[in-house]
């Protein structure tokens, strides 16, 4: 009997700055959850990333708590650590020896023509002469993440489409010098490519203020929706209004959230009518909400009680990411060729 064909790899992951919201569950972490028994998935906590934009001793010292956070919250969105690799990005060390051959392989204009990279400068209170070497080459580590577990597709939210192009870029570019190493990754993007925030202003994020997180509780989920918007052109509840107007975050949340589509559809309506209030709109998206967080909620009280078990599952899963980089490294410098990489495997052996 011949071997089952190998799984192909996924690989997607999240930078520490915090406890993970409901942006990061519809645009990535749905898919990482339905996918980990089709694909061998590996889940990077990207600590790196954030020096681009956090690199005080204050702001690193934060991160082992950070980190420790978003296991939990993969853990209570239904991540197995048995079926997939949850893995430090900093306690690989081929992660930076790949990182300088791939900044070799693309140039300065590619990676300034990226509007996210001023994007991230600007919601860090960065002006362009403060933009660090280390955030203009964030989508070159970025490729360094999934090309290291030699990933074939990549889990991400819209904004991160063009980064895994680059990626692409420099696996055409390493191959087509050097040997074929590397697979061309593919995005996969969320049903719901990006989630507004409750304030209706700009995409979900903890830095804006306007995330509902994964492990808040139901008391601080209903306080967030009492200060979503609807329309704010409508100061009675007897007024007609759409309530498909993209302004309207309240139904767009009912759109994505609440499974009870009969009783979506009732309320917008009533709404177009002027025969609803807010006020009931938004008690029956908060119901909705809570109730699709109650099992997040469960599970990582479960996790919770148990604080050796982060990481362990930590220290399993870098060990086993370790072992994939060493190979893609071996691969690598066979196909390179260079002299000191052959000096090397001599010392080392």
């Amino acid at each position: 009997m011949s071997d089952p064909k190998p799984k192909k790899r996924l690989l997607t992951g999240d930078r520490p700055t915090g406890k993970l919201h409901l942006g990061h569950y519809v645009g990535s972490l749905k898919n990482r959850v339905a996918l980990q028994d089709e694909y061998e998935c590996f889940f990077i906590i990207a600590d790196l990333h954030t020096l681009t934009t956090k690199s005080s001793k204050d702001e690193i010292a934060q991160l082992r708590q950070n980190i420790h956070d978003i296991v939990l919250d993969y853990l209570a969105a239904g991540i197995d650590p048995e079926k997939s690799t949850i893995f430090v990005q900093s306690a690989v060390p081929e992660t930076y020896q790949l990182n300088l051959i791939f900044e070799m392989l693309v140039t300065l204009p590619r990676l300034t023509r990226l509007p996210s990279i001023k994007d991230m400068a600007r919601a860090a209170n960065m002006d362009d002469e403060a933009i660090p070497f280390g955030l203009v080459g964030y989508p070159v580590l970025q490729a360094v993440d999934i090309l290291l577990p030699r990933a074939h597709i990549v889990p991400v939210g819209k904004d991160n489409e063009a980064h895994v192009e680059i990626t692409r870029e420099i696996a055409r570019r390493f191959n087509r010098l050097y040997g074929k190493v590397f697979p061309e990754p593919k995005a996969l993007i969320g049903e719901v490519p990006t989630l507004i925030g409750i304030d209706g202003q700009a995409k979900m994020s903890k830095s804006l203020n306007n995330a509902i997180f994964l492990s808040d509780s139901e008391e601080e989920v209903n306080a967030k929706v009492r200060r979503m918007f609807t329309d704010p052109t409508r100061v009675r509840p007897d007024i007609p209004a759409d309530p498909d107007k993209p302004t309207n975050v309240v139904f767009r949340y009912h759109d994505i959230f609440n499974p009870n589509k009969e009783e979506v559809e009732e309320l917008k309506e009533r709404y177009r009518k002027g025969k609803v209030g807010d006020v009931e709109v938004k008690k029956k998206l908060a119901r909705a909400l809570n109730d699709f967080l109650e099992p997040f909620r469960e599970r990582r009280a479960q996790y919770e009680g148990k604080p050796e078990l982060v990481e362990e599952i930590l220290m399993e899963g870098t060990r086993r990411m370790r072992a994939e980089a060493q190979e893609t490294m071996a691969l690598v410098y066979d196909a390179m060729g260079m002299y000191g990489f052959e000096l090397a495997r001599k010392l080392d052996a």
